[in-house]
Order: structure tokens, then sequence, then C-alpha cells
């Protein structure tokens, strides 16, 4: 099959990818194919499932209503994500959608809504959120889609927190200082990303009792994101950004 792959679309499916495997496609997967793109059988479409790599399949069937590719060669092995979550006081609607789709392109391996004193937007909807970060890795040529998890407090997530995974938490009130190099303390300058987790707080900032928590908990490097006030979705990318940098994937 010979084909231009740039100009193949990409989706993510949740069936397993192999030589031959038939996939069936999701009502808005077929709606894209057929009616956005117009497809037909045997037009090339690249896909992921976060398990097997990505493979280069054909369309077998496709109308209306229903749809069927086959895979048909592997084009890229697995490679995971780094081991980083992003933790956030949830955003309304657009600028949550935005923070989802930024977080994702920056390799963050899981999504995680906490719920703060001063967060506004207390409801979060996870499909929407997981929708978010699946289109950004369609279009990124991610190999894999971050988890994501139901909405916690701070206090719950504080009370059951890994000791074994280092909480970065971006802090309004801390003296500007080299984050950077703080972050890079982190880490050795090569191998594997170590477990960590980036909180990024609302648009509040958090209350002086959340502060004072974080600041004694042991597990938690607290970083200032410069001398500018920045909103959460800013903050999100800046702060995702310094950490891949210093002790992540960039490195």
């Amino acid at each position: 099959m010979s084909v231009d792959l740039r100009r193949s679309p990409r989706l993510y499916v949740d069936a397993p990818l192999a030589a031959g495997a038939m996939v069936e496609l999701l009502a808005d997967q077929v709606h894209y194919l057929a009616s956005v793109l117009r497809l037909g059988s045997g037009d090339s479409v690249r896909l992921f499932n976060g398990r097997d790599g990505e493979w280069l399949s054909a369309v077998a069937e496709l109308s209306r209503k229903r749809g069927k590719l086959e895979a048909r060669r592997q084009l890229r092995r697995q490679e995971g994500l780094p081991d980083i979550h992003y933790l956030f006081a949830p955003l309304k609607h657009a600028r949550l959608d935005y923070m989802a789709q930024k977080a994702t392109e920056l390799g963050a391996a899981r999504l995680a809504p906490v719920l703060t004193a001063h967060t506004v937007a207390r409801r979060v909807n996870l499909d929407r959120l997981r929708a978010n970060a699946v289109e950004a890795a369609e279009q990124c040529n991610l190999l894999a889609v971050p988890e994501v998890v139901e909405p916690q407090d701070l206090s719950d997530v504080l009370d059951t927190w890994d000791s074994s995974r280092r909480l970065i938490y971006c802090d309004e009130a801390a003296p500007l200082g080299n984050s950077l190099a703080a972050l890079q303390g982190l880490a050795g300058p090569g191998g594997p990303v170590p477990p960590l987790a980036v909180l990024v707080g609302p648009e509040g900032g958090f209350s002086a009792q959340e502060q004072q928590r974080l600041r004694a908990h042991p597990d938690v490097t607290a970083i200032s994101l410069g001398p500018r006030v920045m909103r959460a979705d800013t903050a999100a990318i800046a702060a995702l950004t310094l950490v891949q940098a210093a002790c992540g994937d960039w490195r």
C-alpha cells in the first residue's frame, strides 16, 4: 500500500490492533470518515490504541451508518508516556478544553481534576475531557492518550499521596528563583522520567490553609512560574514545559 502518510487521517480506537484485524468504528468516526473526509473503500487511515503502536489500515466497509477498517501493517511500535500526572482545579468549558488538549500534547500521562477551596467549576464532564485528550493525541501523532480520573478534593489527594511520586506545586506566592534549576535536582542527567506530578490551582489561587499544607508536605516541591500572574490554562503550559525540559523526556 503506497500512501502519503501525512495525508492519512489518524483515529484512536479501543480495539486490539494486529495484521488483518478488523476494527469496527464508532458512530462519530463513521461520520468523520464518510461525510467529512468522504473516504471510500481501500483509502488509508492510521490507527492507534495506546497499546499496540500505530497501524496503517484500509477502509474495508464505509457507509453513513457503519464502518470497518482492516489493519495492514505496523508503522510505529508502542511508546509509553512520561510518568507525569497533571493535577488541576477545573476551569469553565472552553478553557478546560484547551487545557486538556495542551496537557496531552505536552506528555501528561494522567489528567486529574482537583477540587480546592476557590474552585469555581466544581462539576467536570469527564467524557468531554477525555474527548479533548483523544483529539489532541490524534492530531499530534501521539501513540497514547492520558488517563482521565474522577475529581478529588485536594485534602484527600494529599492524605493518600504516594510518596514515590514527587508533587511539583506551582506556588503563586513563592519567592522568585531559578525554578528550572530546582526541578533539575529531581532527576539525573539521563535515564527514565521519575514519577512526577504537577499541580496548578484555580484562578483565585490556593487558600492560606491549602498553601500551608502544601508547603509542609514532605513529597512536595514548590516552584514559581515567574513575576507575572498567569491564567490557570497558561500556567498549565508553563509548568509542564518547565518539568519536561528539566526532568522529563525533553532532556
